[in-house]
């Protein structure tokens, strides 16, 4: 059976439909029930001190990634090598692929931005990002959706279809556990800094490849693959994290636009150093070009999977 063409059929439903709210409502998401899982478990083993938090966050990730994983690999061993086994896994993977929702939401802050309505635009910036948007102005606005959309096309489709191909279903939902797991419990504050290390590194490890795999695909569809390239080199290994720089340093090259920098949380100001520190700051019109260019990067994954589909 080929991974990879599971990986391609769940991508075109997402790209062609996205998922509908229709179907939310009635089944809700495969991410909010491995959700619903991760927050029972923080709740009944989240308790007591270092270093047993450290085991007990160790001991959630093995029962969260297997609670997910076993049952869909069941069901492929049960369906077996045939085209109608790749077109049920296909859709069986195809919620865990957010390409539609990823242009739609920065798709939300680009159109009110360009009407000049700050608030609406701060306010749909909001559902993206876990800054502070309301002192942002539009060039605030526009670089923190751009990074958004630069990590989140990492994480989000790149590195999903990534282990999709490598692990077929079940490793498109063990990476979407591990991923969902470092978003909510991998922080770095007093509850999380112990429990939520092990999910946390462990994201930082299967994004390895894929955030530097999606730093390829901006720069290659991008008129500028030389300069953005230059610029990852130069900038991604400054960031605060260790993948989510490769990304935004090649959409920043590719845009010719400086993102990053400071930013706010609360009350606490974060202080980060600009990617591409020497071009400007994006405008109200960057978006636009980011999401154009997002979707000449989506054809390239497209075309990557036909690719491997067919050897």
């Amino acid at each position: 059976m080929s991974f990879a063409l599971i990986m391609l059929v769940a991508l075109l439903m997402d790209a062609l439909i996205g998922w509908p709210d229709a179907l939310y409502r009635r089944i809700s998401h495969p991410v909010v029930w491995i959700g619903a899982l991760i927050s029972g478990l923080d709740a009944r083993l989240n308790r007591g001190r270092a270093p047993g938090l450290l085991l007990l966050g160790g001991v959630t990730v093995v029962i969260v990634i297997c609670a997910a994983t076993l049952p869909v690999l069941l069901v492929a061993l049960v369906l077996g090598d045939s085209w109608l086994a790749t077109l049920i896994l296909g859709l069986m993977a195809w919620p865990l692929v957010a390409s539609r929702s990823m242009y739609d939401h920065v798709n939300a802050v680009r159109d009110p931005l360009l009407k000049g309505d700050l608030p609406a635009a701060r306010a749909a910036l909001s559902m993206i990002v876990g800054r502070d948007t309301r002192p942002l102005d539009d060039a605030g606005i526009s670089r923190a959706a751009l990074e958004s959309l630069a990590e989140n096309t990492s994480d989000g489709i790149v590195a999903p279809l990534f282990w999709g191909v490598i692990g077929g279903l079940p490793g498109i939902v063990a990476y979407k556990a591990i991923n969902t797991m470092d978003s909510m419990i991998g922080h770095r504050n007093d509850r999380y800094e112990h429990f939520g290390k092990c999910a946390a590194r462990l994201d930082d490890l299967v994004n390895l490849i894929p955030a530097r795999l999606t730093a390829l695909f901006f720069a290659l569809v991008s008129g500028r693959t030389g300069v953005a390239l230059r610029v990852v080199a130069r900038d991604a290994r400054h960031h605060r994290s260790p993948n989510a720089g490769w990304p935004e340093a090649a959409l920043a090259g590719s845009l010719d636009v400086r993102l990053s920098g400071p930013r706010v949380y609360g009350d606490r100001v974060s202080d980060e150093p600009f990617v591409n520190a020497r071009a400007p700051d994006p405008d109200k019109h960057s978006i636009s070009r980011g999401l154009a260019l997002y979707l000449r990067a989506m054809f390239l994954c497209g075309a990557v999977l036909v690719g491997l589909a067919a050897v």
